[in-house]
C-alpha cells in the first residue's frame, strides 16, 4: 500500500477519537482495520504501531496546536481538521524520515478530500506556522 494510502487510513483511525472514549480506541482501531479490504499484514502492523505512537503523543501534539493556533483551541477545531493536524504534527515533530513539506502537503490534500471548504487553508496555515517555529 502506498504511503499516501497508509496516511489516509491513519487519519481515519485518529478521526475515531471524535466518537469514542480513549479506553476504546485500540479496539476501534482494530475494528476499523478489519474492514479495510486487501490489507496486507505488514500494512496492518504498520498502521497499528503508528496509531499507538500518535495516540501516545496526542497530549504533546495538542499542546503544540493550541500554542500555534492563535485564538483557537483544539476543542474548537472541526473533528476532521483536528485528526488531519494530529497526524501531520506527529510526522513533522516525531518522524525524522518525513520532511515537513511532505507532511504539510499530504495534510492539505487530506483536508481537500475530507474537510470543509476552509479546511485546506486552515490546515496549511497551522502547519506552516508550526514549521516556522
Amino acid at each position: 500500500m502506498s504511503r499516501r494510502k497508509l496516511r489516509e487510513h491513519l487519519f481515519k483511525m485518529v478521526f475515531l477519537y471524535a466518537f469514542n472514549k480513549k479506553n476504546e480506541m485500540q479496539e476501534q482501531a482494530e475494528l476499523y482495520l478489519d474492514g479495510v479490504e486487501n490489507l496486507e499484514e505488514e500494512d496492518r502492523t504498520f498502521l497499528l504501531e503508528r496509531f499507538r505512537a500518535v495516540e501516545e503523543k496526542i497530549p504533546e501534539i495538542d499542546t503544540l496546536l493550541n500554542s500555534t493556533a492563535k485564538g483557537w483551541k483544539t476543542n474548537r477545531f472541526a473533528s476532521c481538521d483536528l485528526a488531519i493536524l494530529r497526524v501531520a504534527v506527529f510526522e513533522m515533530k516525531f518522524d525524522e524520515t518525513i520532511p515537513d513539506g511532505v507532511a504539510i502537503n499530504e495534510a492539505v490534500e487530506l483536508a481537500k478530500l475530507y474537510g470543509g471548504d476552509e479546511s485546506p487553508s486552515f490546515v496549511n496555515g497551522i502547519l506552516g506556522e508550526l514549521s516556522r517555529k
